[in-house]
């Protein structure tokens, strides 16, 4: 065996082989994979192998996208055909709701560019006769996916691999790993037969790895003890069965091509021919986690019991969409381990807070994702980044907060909802609420309606207190929910009044010491502020693309407060912290950082009237003028006291009103809230929850990072450049420049439909030609009409440009606005006493 290597893959399924063979073909010549088994022998083997296309998310997209089309490649390369029956994927929907989940994933499938076509119930009916579709509202078809044998997609991909010079070694376990300073350590075990059983051998070696990938499937809580980290894949009991032939369907092939692989959503489950028959793979409620901290020795390529009873309701509704499956038997069935994660995404990326190991663990979709995923994150390990932004499919997505208890608890919610309607504002209830403020239960007895971000609790909008039962508070909505006239009146309190946001999830980093200012200015591309000010910047990746927007508060000469997204805490953390460590081991000076973001709660207060509500509790010889421009100016930070409470407050508004972010001690939050409400009621203040501040953040153009800022568009893209210091060196700094403007972020108003609003996901369309993609989308309560922001070519990115918003599978007028297109001179936010 090899002991020396470049790069070192662990694991030998689908996703392992799929990224061994796109680091090969991506330059890396010293490759090497290991399986404890044989090549397949985890979830892959009992895959059904269906190529899903369909998929909410735009970097899970991308990935299907490239693999269905990779995987039609393989055989003109290898010779091993894989298997690929290019059927096409029919998603039928028995409501309306449905239609719209359709229509919306529609559009973010155009920004893909994966093609779709639309069916009516009896065009359904006319191409397959043998589906009851009276109780149907339509369907999308796929015409370009289906289904393949994942075993020979696998070992097409590996040799693959072999032919680029990818040495496979089958029955080695890893046991341990150990970073030497630049490169792993990786002691590993043979594995030989005993008794039906793969047991280790007294055979160890070490294994030199510069780089380390796992893709170990249902063995990622082992992995995760070996290294010390946490991974929230755990599997979850997926079941299938398959049946004798259907008569019907064997009379119908005849003379005419197999069906599309059938997917009845509200059902809950696909069917596929198989043989003359179906397969059927439900996704029903009540299946189990497995393999909470390890697999058993004895589990190999095994399946557990069937348990019948728990898809009763699935089968007897594919009967009943299928009419001549009654009569046919059962022939064989599956129940095996399927990987999970607690929103259903990957985790693919660098690990947390480890150098040179990558993470590809939690596929529910492993087959689907193989090929895509290799060919990212080769990308992301040889070039520096993906050309498409990971970061919502970064493991870092969840913090040290995560226990095993959650991921399992919410990996078997996941897998129920695989059908269940993915509404852009739907909040799943396991394990809530587990991470809240102090004030959590006051918010609720007032009516706030929650999200979950990072775990954490916070109110997205507050709902009627005078009439609780006539109002569902669960309801969402591909349209304008019944949220949507509280969140309106929300975003107009702040506009005409005064309205107070609790913002305590933003995460907060303490940033000292000798070598602070020096770090600082270099890893992130705008001017420092001076002692007492702020600024607003951005760390770029290697690529010179947007990794993390910051708000800088300059406490003293070597000491920041740094204030960024709330749903990225240890992905912020982890960036900040390796970098800091890379400019002290060159010689920086030494730099303190602590992540406190439990230890502040954040209140913001904003509207013409913020400034009334905050004298009345302020603590100054002079209160009339504590607030004014001269002694607390726009973008400065001051130390005040509202009552008793100490509180660090900055003059900024993330809605672009007048306004301070109060920052302030967590174990006061309670007293400071019970305070500014008894403040505010003589001037009218209104609670204020997320989903109107998105709204009103859109007015002002503010970029939000995962939407318009990411790793795929530089800051000069997202139109920044005021925050970008050219005259100094930063890193990112030569990539920025080098890349140019490819495209330009933009800000868009609407004329939407009168009962939807864009989520952010929806094409943009110059008459019949697609030229861009909303990143953002909402209400505008200040221009009375739909609005977004978005990415388009730098030629269209002027004022005035008429464009077309796809939304509800029609398109749109849309018009180009000047970059903050509500107070564009800032005149409302820089107001003085």
């Amino acid at each position: 065996m090899k002991t020396h290597v470049k790069a070192l893959v662990v694991g030998g399924g689908a996703v392992g082989t799929g990224i061994a063979y796109h680091l090969a073909r991506a330059g890396w010549s010293d490759v090497m994979l290991l399986e404890r088994d044989e090549l397949t022998s985890g979830s892959t083997w009992h895959a059904a192998g269906l190529l899903p296309l369909f998929n909410m998310s735009y970097a899970t997209s991308h990935i299907h996208d490239y693999s269905v089309k990779f995987y039609k490649t393989l055989e003109e390369e290898t010779g091993l055909n894989a298997g690929f029956s290019v059927v096409g994927n029919l998603r039928m929907a028995q409501t309306d709701a449905r239609m719209d989940e359709y229509r919306l994933y529609a559009s973010t499938a155009e920004t893909v560019g994966i093609p779709y076509e639309w069916l009516t119930s009896a065009e359904i009916k006319d191409r397959w006769p043998l589906v009851r579709t009276e109780d149907l509202k339509g369907a999308i078809f796929h015409p370009t996916d289906g289904y393949i044998n994942p075993a020979d997609v696998t070992m097409a991909m590996a040799k693959g691999a072999r032919q680029r010079g990818v040495l496979i070694e089958r029955k080695w376990q890893v046991d341990g790993y150990h970073w030497t300073g630049d490169h792993w350590d990786v002691t590993v075990t043979k594995m030989v037969e005993k008794g039906g059983n793969l047991v280790p051998s007294d055979e160890q070696t070490v294994i030199h790895a510069e780089h380390v990938v796992t893709a170990t499937g249902n063995h990622a809580q082992r992995t995760a003890k070996l290294l010390g980290i946490k991974i929230p894949a755990i599997p979850v009991e997926h079941q299938y069965i398959v049946t004798e032939p259907d008569p019907a369907l064997v009379e119908w092939r005849k003379d005419h091509p197999e069906h599309p692989v059938l997917r009845d959503a509200d059902a809950k489950w696909y069917v596929r021919e198989e043989r003359g028959g179906w397969i059927l793979g439900p996704y029903e409620r009540g299946a189990p986690a497995r393999f909470l901290y390890d697999v058993p020795e004895s589990f190999r390529a095994d399946l557990f019991p069937l348990d019948l009873e728990r898809i009763e309701e699935e089968y007897m509704s594919m009967i009943h969409r299928l009419p001549s499956s009654e009569t046919v038997g059962l022939k064989d069935d599956y129940n095996g381990p399927i990987c999970y994660t607690p929103d259903g995404n990957p985790l693919v990326g660098p690990a947390p807070g480890l150098r040179n190991m990558w993470l590809a663990e939690g596929f529910s979709f492993g087959i689907t994702a193989a090929g895509g995923t290799g060919y990212y994150l080769a990308q992301m390990m040889v070039e520096g980044e993906a050309e498409i932004d990971m970061a919502s499919l970064d493991p870092k997505r969840y913090g040290a907060w995560m226990t095993t208890e959650y991921a399992a608890r919410k990996n078997e919610e996941c897998y129920e909802h695989v059908f269940v309607l993915h509404h852009p504002d739907e909040e799943r209830e396991a394990c809530r609420p587990l991470r809240t403020g102090p004030v959590y239960d006051r918010q609720k007895a007032l009516g706030a309606q929650f999200g979950c971000v990072n775990a954490f609790e916070r109110p997205n909008y507050y709902g009627p207190l005078d009439a609780p039962d006539s109002f569902d508070h669960d309801a969402r909505s591909f349209r304008r929910g019944d949220w949507w006239q509280y969140a309106k009146a929300e975003a107009e309190a702040i506009r005409k009044d005064v309205g107070l946001i609790d913002a305590t999830a933003f995460t907060k980093h303490l940033v000292r010491g000798p070598g602070a200012t020096g770090f600082l200015d270099k890893f992130t591309c705008n001017k420092l502020p001076k002692v007492g000010r702020i600024n607003l910047t951005y760390a770029l990746t290697d690529a010179g693309t947007t990794r993390t927007e910051y708000t800088i508060v300059r406490l003293g000469e070597d000491e920041y407060y740094l204030v960024s997204a709330g749903a990225w805490t240890a992905y912020d953390a982890d960036y900040l912290m390796k970098s800091a460590e890379d400019f002290m081991g060159a010689g920086g000076g030494y730099v303190d950082i602590h992540d406190v973001t439990t230890q502040w709660g954040v209140f913001a207060i904003a509207g013409p009237k913020s400034r009334d509500v905050l004298r009345e509790i302020v603590k100054d010889a002079d209160p009339a003028t504590v607030l004014g421009n001269k002694r607390f100016p726009w973008l400065s930070m001051r130390d005040i006291e509202l009552g008793m409470c100490p509180v660090r407050a900055i003059r900024v508004a993330y809605t672009g009103e007048l306004g301070w972010e109060l920052h302030h001690p967590i174990e006061m939050q309670t007293y400071l809230w019970d305070l500014l409400l008894e403040a505010g009621e003589k001037h009218g203040m209104k609670l204020v929850g997320a989903r109107a501040q998105n709204w009103l953040r859109q007015e002002k153009s503010y970029r939000a990072f995962g939407n318009e800022l990411g790793r795929d568009a530089t800051p000069l893209e997202a139109d920044l450049p005021r925050f970008i210091d050219l005259s100094k060196e930063f890193h990112g700094k030569a990539a920025l420049e080098a890349t140019g403007v490819r495209s330009k972020c933009v800000t868009l108003l609407i004329d939407g439909p009168q009962d939807a609003d864009p989520w952010g996901r929806e094409a943009l369309y110059d008459g019949d030609t697609k030229v861009g993609r909303l990143t953002s989308g909402g209400y505008s309560v200040h221009f009375g009409k739909s609005i977004g922001m978005g990415y388009v070519s730098p030629v269209l990115a002027v004022p005035g440009t008429k464009l077309k918003v796809r939304m509800l599978n029609e398109l749109w007028d849309a018009e180009i606005v000047e970059d903050s297109p509500y107070d564009p001179k800032n005149e409302v936010i820089r107001k003085d006493a």
